[in-house]
C-alpha cells in the first residue's frame, strides 16, 4: 500500500490525526495509521486499544482479537480491553469463551452484576 501525507509526521501529529480519523468513523484509514505507531512504541497501550477499536468497528474481528490479547497479555489489568475482547468473540459468535472475559471485566471494573449486589445486600 503506497504511504499517503497522513501517514508522515511526528508520533504526535500521527496519534492526533488517527484519533481525527476515528471520531469520523473512518476506521480503516485510523487503523493503517495506528499500525505504524503500534510498531514504533508496541508497548504503548493507548494506541494499540484505538487500534483494536478501529478493527472491531470496521468488522475486522480476529485482527482486534489478536490486539486486545496482546494488551491483556502485556497489562492483564486493563478492564476495559478485557471488556472489549469479550464482545469481540460474541461477535465471532464465542459466547461460552465471551462470558468468561465479560464476567472478569465487570468484576475489574466493580460492577458485580445483579446476583451479586443482591447477595451483598443481604
Amino acid at each position: 500500500m503506497d504511504e499517503t501525507y497522513y501517514e508522515f509526521g511526528t508520533p504526535a501529529d500521527r496519534w492526533d490525526r488517527a484519533q481525527l480519523f476515528f471520531e469520523a468513523k473512518e476506521y480503516v484509514t485510523a487503523a493503517r495509521i495506528l499500525g505504524g505507531l503500534v510498531q514504533e512504541a508496541p508497548e504503548q497501550v493507548a494506541p494499540r486499544l484505538l487500534l483494536a477499536r478501529a478493527y472491531y468497528h470496521s468488522a475486522r474481528l480476529a485482527k482486534a482479537e489478536a490486539e486486545l490479547r496482546e494488551i491483556l497479555e502485556r497489562s492483564p489489568v486493563e478492564d476495559y480491553a478485557r471488556l472489549m475482547l469479550g464482545r469481540t468473540l460474541e461477535r465471532q459468535r464465542r459466547h461460552v469463551e465471551a462470558a468468561t472475559h465479560l464476567r472478569m471485566a465487570h468484576a475489574m471494573a466493580g460492577d458485580l452484576g445483579p446476583a451479586l449486589t443482591e447477595q451483598q445486600g443481604q
